[in-house]
């Protein structure tokens, strides 16, 4: 390393994929001035207070003080820089370059971190992105912020040095004070407050479809008057909702500390996203002058519930049609387009007309035939087609919410089931990408769905049904599922007679 230039490492988010960011200082002869050059964004250029105050009150000479030209370069250039995270790196860099700490190897360190005006380090979004990324690319040590530290230790294979203040990761790096790495601890969580399947009473075809949903990831839609149940079924969704895997908890955990809703640790049950009709695009999909993540990439791995689905814009209802099919938002910007994984299951629930009771047994529908096709002409065919069940919540009588419940418990037993379904998936498609039916290509739902002679038969009698290519393939992911729930090795007949029974006729 050469005198007054130093070169130390950071991170940069595109999406929720980090970049290694080299920041280069460069002291010299010249009227004092404090240069960040590299394509920083305004959060970035303030970075020069921070780091002059934080180094000031650390008892360390900062730059502002020096009648020096300063140059800090965040290289590669053409990469925009955004948030505060680089504090930590700069102040390094030029404490580095004007030899206020002793040289030490910088080549496999990271340093990320918001520096606050005494020298402490507050908390960043994206630790455990940067952790991944600085471990892949074979860095030994990231010093991040102690708000971060266990964010980030649950990636293996690198040292996670929690830092304090500025002072104190000084004295690690010049051997004065041991940086001992941080060690991954799982957070203690209360399972959340669910109804249990038991408590919902009569509905079991609704249940079964809830079971099927939950096993291959499957999108649902369930439709019947206002107060049957349609919200409730949804949150005992919840309780049944296969366990989380450990690559799957790093995958969700990346989105939402991309997004700034870290936990500190890892996220170890399935999202569950709940938006308002009000939400906008960006915040549904994605996006914005700094992209995050939506709410689509926010249910990632778990649920997307659509209370009220004709309510919302058809824009938004139209956006869901390409992540539905792909598992990835793709967000475009003037220079590049990142891309969000979304791999959620979609479940909606809507009225059958504008006052809710079109078609039932004991309240008049007071709409006209005209209103009731407009409103569901709000939702498309093709959105319709990417549903694979399409099921109708009828009103429970009176008599029957008066009943004792039976059976109590039912929903753990339901989630046994379901994580022994995906338990065979998982077997199934341990060599591929994909971890669920649902993800199936039209190729794999053909290979892997084995079917027996006589639901090859079945099929045969479906060809004057109508069924769309993309509806039939859907079919046999769901079947295929049903087979899995029934620990069934092949596809029957049986099993293609139900997956098709949760399409209703007129969407065919």
């Amino acid at each position: 390393m050469q005198k007054n230039l130093s070169r130390v490492y950071s991170g940069e988010l595109e999406g929720i994929r980090a970049r290694r960011i080299e920041v280069e200082t460069d002291i010299h002869a010249g009227l004092h001035a404090f240069t960040l050059v590299g394509l920083a964004d305004k959060a970035l250029n303030e970075a020069k207070e921070r780091v002059n105050s934080a180094i000031k009150n650390s008892g360390m000479k900062p730059p502002n003080r020096e009648n020096r030209k300063i140059t800090v370069n965040l290289a590669p250039a053409d990469i925009k820089k955004t948030g505060s995270h680089y504090d930590f790196a700069i102040a390094i860099g030029y404490l580095l370059a004007t030899e206020q700490v002793a040289e030490f190897n910088a080549e496999d360190k990271m340093f990320i971190g918001e520096l606050a005006l005494d020298g402490h380090l507050r908390g960043i979004r994206g630790a455990l992105n940067i952790a991944h990324m600085a471990k892949e690319l074979g860095y030994a040590k990231l010093f991040v912020p102690k708000e971060n530290a266990n964010e980030a230790a649950a990636i293996s294979g690198i040292d996670v040095i929690p830092v304090d203040t500025l002072e104190d990761a000084v004295q690690i790096l010049e051997g004065r004070r041991e940086g001992i790495p941080a060690r991954f601890s799982r957070a203690e969580h209360a399972p959340p407050s669910v109804p249990d399947f038991s408590e919902i009473k009569s509905q079991e075809f609704a249940k079964r479809a809830l079971t099927i949903a939950a096993a291959g990831s499957h999108n649902l839609l369930m439709i019947g008057p206002p107060g049957v149940g349609k919200s409730l079924l949804a949150q005992a969704l919840i309780g049944i909702l296969p366990s989380v895997h450990e690559e799957e908890a790093i995958e969700i955990t990346k989105i939402y500390s991309a997004a700034g809703q870290s936990p500190n640790g890892l996220i170890e049950t399935r999202p569950f996203r709940s938006p308002h009709q009000t939400a906008s695009l960006i915040s549904i999909v994605g996006g914005g002058s700094t992209p995050r993540p939506g709410e689509i990439s926010l249910a990632h791995r778990g649920i997307l519930f659509l209370d009220e689905l004709p309510e919302f814009p058809k824009n938004i209802l139209e956006a869901l049609r390409g992540p539905m099919e792909s598992g990835v938002v793709h967000v475009a910007r003037a220079k590049d387009t990142l891309a969000f994984p979304a791999k959620f299951s979609l479940i909606a629930a809507m009225n059958p007309c504008p006052c809710g009771f079109h078609g039932d047994e004991e309240k008049e529908c007071k709409c006209t035939a005209y209103e009731v096709i407009r409103y569901n002409k709000k939702i498309s065919g093709p959105l319709m087609d990417r549903i694979d069940l399409q099921i109708r919540i009828p009103r429970v009588r009176l008599a029957t919410l008066r009943e004792k419940s039976g059976e109590e418990g039912v929903s753990p037993k339901v989630k046994a089931a379901v994580d022994a379904a995906r338990k065979v998936q998982a077997e199934r498609f341990a060599r591929l990408r994909i971890r669920t039916n649902a993800e199936m290509s039209a190729k794999q739902a053909e290979e892997f769905s084995l079917l027996t002679n006589d639901a090859e038969e079945f099929l045969k009698s479906l060809d004057t049904t109508k069924l769309s290519p993309r509806a039939y393939y859907r079919l046999l992911k769901t079947a295929r599922t049903i087979a899995d729930i029934e620990t069934s090795e092949r596809v029957t007949a049986g099993h293609l007679s139900e997956a098709f029974g949760y399409r209703l006729k007129e969407n065919i």
